[in-house]
């Protein structure tokens, strides 16, 4: 049986960043097992992470590019172009990522990484044991003292509303210098919007001739491979006119936007972190900032000797008002692309994503508000108590 104070089960974003905030971590530094699935269907194939930050950050080195100006396309007319000086919209590739940590805890006093399938967790009176299985079959324990679980849950929990954000998306390289290095297209709606929700195109320029573009829908069903495909071939060819293009990589992606209660603590000493936990925006699907704020209090937490609870990532208010906008979108009482583009149109670029991160003040949070269909969106909230929690199909 292997000990350790510390065991952190999958290494995707939520378990490598509080691996490498724990590296190290004070005299005596609490000792740490990572425990990453073997390469499988039960670890994530490469993805793409984006978040907004002024200045330089803790991750800096695996940022791929980033960008000071977005814009967002309305379905038609004139695009709105939002400068968010001092903030960046940066974007990290989870290979990245992987290859930054590692280097990082190649000699760690402290942290451990190992290959393995964990079978369960149970709890015992002298703390959670973790039961696994290694490549070559052979059965393993460790006795910890805490436990930190990033695996995504079986099923949802039950909710008032569930859209799913999913999306597709091509690595491309254009045969003549096509794209805008400095700029950011966020949300471009000039896409056929679906019957239930919204979608939209996503452009991540890396250079003159390279990009990431994606065709993404907030709505209650996924797409067939080949649906992704047409829409997403649509988006390239007809609507942004790139002419012949060679497709380098692929990527697709599926985040639950959902209003459930999702708890960070499933044990006495077994918690949930990352998407699992909670860290993602219901009503954005951004999750690696609040996966920071949770890894990064965990950290301080064990630092100082004190229980390590995750906390809720996001507040209630953040909380309570994703989900009277996800009613809203989903009941049709709102046209998202109007919401999205009268949102960038009218309020101050940083102000917004200070909002969209939930790091706003009640005046702030207001001030956004009124710039929103205030009807529809009163009488979602004045409903939204009144509503069953059912589990998602």
């Amino acid at each position: 049986m292997l000990k350790a104070d510390v065991a952190i089960i999958g290494a995707g974003a939520a378990g490598l960043s509080l691996a490498h905030r724990l590296n190290g971590l004070g005299a005596p530094a609490p000792s740490v097992v990572l425990v990453d699935a073997p390469p499988g269907p039960l670890r994530p194939a490469p993805r793409t992470w984006c978040f907004w930050e002024s200045g330089r950050g803790r991750f800096d080195a695996a940022v791929r590019s980033h960008w000071r100006h977005l814009r967002v396309r309305p379905p038609a007319g004139a695009p709105i172009e939002a400068n968010i000086a001092p903030l960046r919209y940066k974007m990290i590739r989870s290979d990245d990522f992987e290859s930054l940590v590692a280097q990082d805890l190649a000699h760690s006093p402290n942290v451990r990484c190992l290959e393995a399938t964990v079978d369960t967790v149970e709890e015992t009176p002298s703390g959670p044991h973790v039961l696994m299985t290694r490549p070559d079959g052979s059965r393993d324990v460790i006795e910890v003292r805490w436990v930190f679980d990033s695996r995504p849950p079986g099923s949802l929990p039950a909710a008032r509303t569930t859209l799913l954000q999913h999306f597709h998306g091509w690595f491309v390289r254009a045969a003549r210098p096509t794209f805008d290095p400095g700029t950011a297209e966020l949300m471009d709606f000039r896409t056929p919007q679906p019957a239930d929700g919204l979608s939209f195109g996503y452009v991540l320029p890396t250079g003159p001739h390279e990009a990431l573009v994606e065709y993404t829908e907030f709505s209650p069903h996924v797409l067939t491979n080949s649906g992704y495909e047409a829409a997403l071939r649509h988006y390239a060819e007809d609507v942004l006119a790139l002419g012949d293009l060679e497709i380098l990589a692929t990527e697709t992606g599926l985040i639950p936007m959902t209003d459930a209660p999702i708890p960070q603590r499933t044990g006495a000493s077994v918690f949930r972190i990352g998407a699992a936990g909670g860290a993602t925006r219901p009503s954005t699907g951004y999750t690696f900032a609040g996966l920071q704020r949770q890894t990064r209090a965990v950290a301080a937490a064990l630092r100082q000797g004190r229980d390590p609870v995750p906390p809720a990532p996001h507040s209630v208010r953040a909380r309570t008002m994703d989900a009277v906008l996800l009613r809203a979108l989903d009941s049709g009482r709102v046209d998202g692309p109007e919401l999205f583009c009268r949102l960038f149109a009218r309020v101050p670029p940083v102000r917004l994503l200070r909002f969209l991160d939930g790091r706003t003040n009640l005046l702030e949070d207001l001030a956004v508000g009124r710039h929103a269909p205030v009807g529809p969106m009163l009488r979602t909230a004045v409903e939204l108590p009144r509503l069953p929690r059912r589990p998602f199909p």
